[in-house]
């Protein structure tokens, strides 16, 4: 054991002790103690900023506006707090945020723990910034509270403004209106449908599918490999009054995923869409004025400066006003998909544009003693920007709750004021646009919703049981199968459509673990065979088609298949695919070939011979329609593009999807979202195969709650906790996942004492 002493300030004020410890165990993993909130957010300020301070540097130069100063207007951008092509754009973005007001509106909003968490993490911040001298390329500085205000602002919008940037600083009035340009439906309609690829799996198993009577929760994000959506695990404990542990997002002082003494909860990206349009109609000849119910009104302008360095370092200014109505700024496109500014204007209103809650959310759920608390904090606060919430509790109770900002948009209201593009763009993406001409149409309200405009936690679907309940990023109709939800309006998710083969794959594995059918020990769950689960990196989408696509290669004549480039050799194709086990471990022959391969095909028309059911949702549609030419066709695509890529199409998956690290290459197992497997693993494929990893299963966490024990935790960071390259802990828990290995917990005095890694800082002096 070691022990380091950290002095204090050299110049405090107002005389405030300071007395934080951070225990280190295994794979650097800090236990952070302190009397008080403000003590903790210390030590978290610290301990974060010494594993990943210049990510952080990055995003709060991103927040504050100051990118194209520093970095060049073309210079690489932070897309972890919003898609953005520019740094220009992002900077008039976010200094329109910043000169709105709306950031002290947030500090002032917050509980007084919260406050103090968020003082204390930024003194320690820069605590660590000033003892370690690090710059990080002259972007590293003192930040202050509103910084981290900006940062969680963010990404509270990230999945409706944030994901609009571009088309939110474009949108200029034309110089004169001669009509209105047409809007592409269906090109809008792709472009708002959601990425899944950046999702989650939780499976919440309670008494009566535990296998030691008490309950299991599986956590498993699929986020980001890099930037500040990383996670960052850590244990906090204020003594007899919080004691809690799990990860939260880098710079977001209280844990979004963990567990305490008595609940252990996750969250998956839901499939309710946070923002909506409004079409509003110009006064003609002056673009910039509109009417509401015929009454003539003026839109708001903001002038936005944002300081540019040209390429041969002079330091310019670009100057934008941008524009916006009643119902919220005037947005020019969606990812590429023009919006025009005519006669009408279409403006964006996002539910989470006032939501200042998700900290004091986040805070609550630590403190949490059972299911029924946590349903209270999320209905109480409304604060969940756009996640599900699955949890179990010691009592054995399991649940999941769609309770989060939404807008107050109901089937009803949609069909009485949607407009002719927004009857054709809703009901396929459950984005509304509204006729805003009409003050009716105006988002609706619930008495128990905490702001005008949005749902209230009354209309929210939720689900309590004794059994299981999961998701997969697909909507709340199938938690449970037993139980369906429905009734919900569209603007949360759809009910009887198709499942991805993800959304399939977890039901089935539920179903297969409390039957005791999936070759795994007994029956029901314990921590270890939920952990088993998730590794066994079964497909769906093999299970489905694997044999039909075997067949069919085998069928080819003389093993050749067509492609685009003529006949080429699919021999050593067919034979790993006929002896492959459908799942996509390191060992896997034919799994990176089978991913390139369904890629190409699983969105093509006429895919299924047997279409999808809704009386049968987790075994429909089926059968691949291996006579289709394209189908066949794409079969000798992917044999082509991994003979262009260096990969043998017999290839085993660890010799062609790796990270590499300090030089070293870690074989990573796993596959994408489509492939239907439950670890996901997003990759860049390239020259030599798939060669990094964009997203996919990131912290990873699974809780048992047994009758008189502590909770029995392992837990596991896919990408390792720090940021940094010369850090022992960049890439030590990634080897792990490599091997399929999990990192067990301390959370227990005992268990942390015990550690053979146990090092020991103290944070000591005045807080000033």
């Amino acid at each position: 054991m070691v022990v380091t002493l950290v002095a204090g300030l050299a110049t405090p004020v107002h005389g405030r002790p300071i007395g934080t410890t951070i225990r280190y165990t295994e794979h650097g993993i800090p236990h952070i103690t302190a009397s008080d909130h403000l003590g903790l957010g210390y030590g978290y300020g610290y301990a974060s900023a010494q594993d990943n301070l210049c990510v952080l540097a990055d995003t709060y130069l991103t927040v504050e506006g100051k990118r194209s100063l520093h970095l060049g207007p073309d210079g690489p951008v932070n897309s972890g707090v919003g898609s953005v092509s520019t740094n220009l754009n992002s900077d008039l973005y976010f200094q329109r945020i910043n000169g709105s007001g709306v950031i002290d509106g947030y500090a002032r909003s917050v509980s007084p723990p919260v406050r103090d968490l968020v003082h204390g993490y930024v003194r320690g911040y820069n605590r660590y910034l000033a003892q370690s001298g690090q710059t990080c390329n002259g972007t590293a500085r003192p930040i202050a509270e509103r910084d981290v205000y900006r940062h969680v602002y963010a990404i509270t919008l990230v999945s409706g403004s944030g994901a609009m940037i571009d088309g939110l600083v474009s949108a200029q009035p034309p110089a004169a209106v001669t009509g209105q340009a047409p809007v592409e439906a269906a090109a809008l309609v792709q472009r708002l449908q959601p990425d899944f690829s950046l999702g989650s799996n939780a499976i919440a198993a309670g008494s009566e599918d535990a296998a030691n009577g008490g309950s299991v929760l599986l956590a498993n994000p699929h986020y980001p490999w890099q930037g500040v959506r990383r996670f960052w695990q850590a244990h906090l404990t204020i003594p007899g009054r919080l004691n809690v542990s799990g990860a939260s997002l880098l710079g977001i002082p209280v844990l979004a995923i963990g567990h305490n003494e008595d609940v252990a909860w996750s969250h998956t990206v839901s499939t309710a869409v946070t923002a909506g349009l409004f079409e509003v109609p110009t006064v003609p000849g002056a673009p910039t004025e509109y009417l509401v119910d015929g009454v003539r009104k003026e839109m708001t302008s903001q002038e936005v400066v944002v300081e540019v360095r040209r390429p041969d370092g002079s330091i310019g200014a670009v100057t934008r006003t941008l524009w916006a109505t009643e119902y919220g700024p005037v947005l020019a496109g969606v990812s590429g998909v023009p919006l025009p500014w005519g006669a009408t204007v279409y403006v964006l209103r996002d539910a989470n544009a006032t939501n200042f809650r998700l900290l004091d959310t986040w805070a609550g759920l630590n403190r949490a003693g059972s299911v029924g608390d946590l349903r209270e904090t999320l209905s109480k606060t409304l604060g969940l920007p756009w996640v599900n919430t699955l949890a179990v509790d010691r009592r054995g109770n399991s649940l999941y709750a769609d309770i989060q900002v939404a807008p107050h948009v109901t089937d009803e209201h949609a069909k009485k004021c949607s407009t002719p593009l927004g009857a054709v763009v809703f009901p396929q993406s459950g984005t509304s646009i509204l006729d805003g001409s009409r003050g009716e149409c105006a988002w609706g309200s619930d008495p128990d919703a905490r702001e005008p405009g949005l749902l209230g936690p009354g209309r929210l679907p939720v689900l309590i049981r004794r059994d299981t309940v999961a998701n997969a990023n697909n909507t709340p109709w199938i938690a449970n199968p037993d139980a369906p939800l429905t009734g919900y309006p569209r603007v949360l998710g759809t009910t009887a459509t198709e499942l991805s083969m993800r959304a399939q794959e977890l039901q089935l594995e539920v179903r297969r673990r409390v039957g005791g059918t999936d070759s795994l020990p007994g029956r029901g769950f314990t921590n270890e065979t939920m952990r088993s689960l998730l590794f066994a990196d079964r497909s769906r989408a093999a299970e489905v088609v694997l044999a039909d696509t075997v067949r069919m290669c085998e069928a080819f004549p003389g093993g050749k298949a067509p492609s685009g480039a003529g006949p080429v050799d699919v021999t050593a194709a067919c034979a790993a695919l006929a002896r492959w086990d459908g799942t996509f471990r390191l060992d896997s022959s034919g799994a990176a070939f089978f991913s390139r391969f369904w890629l190409r095909v699983r969105s093509s028309p006429g895919l299924w011979k047997v279409p999808f059911d809704p009386a049968e949702p987790l075994s429909t549609p089926n059968t691949l329609a291996v006579d289709l030419a394209e189908i066949q066709q794409a079969f000798g695509d992917a044999a082509q593009e991994l003979t262009a890529a260096g990969v043998a199409h017999d290839a085993p998956l660890g010799a062609s999807q790796y990270v590499t690290r300090a030089g070293q290459r870690i074989p990573i197992h796993g596959s994408q979202h489509e492939l239907g497997v439950l670890n996901v693993i997003t990759p860049v494929w390239g020259d030599g195969g798939y060669t990094d990893v964009v997203y996919g299963s990131s912290f990873v966490q699974v809780v048992e709650f047994r009758a008189g024990r502590p909770p029995e935790a392992h837990s596991l960071m896919t990408y390792s906790q720090s940021t940094d390259p010369s850090s022992p802990h960049h890439a030590d828990q990634t080897a792990l996942f490599s091997r399929g290995d999990w990192v067990r917990e301390r959370f227990t005095e005992k268990d942390i004492h015990s550690s053979p890694a146990l090092r020991i800082v103290r944070l000591v002096g005045n807080l000033r």
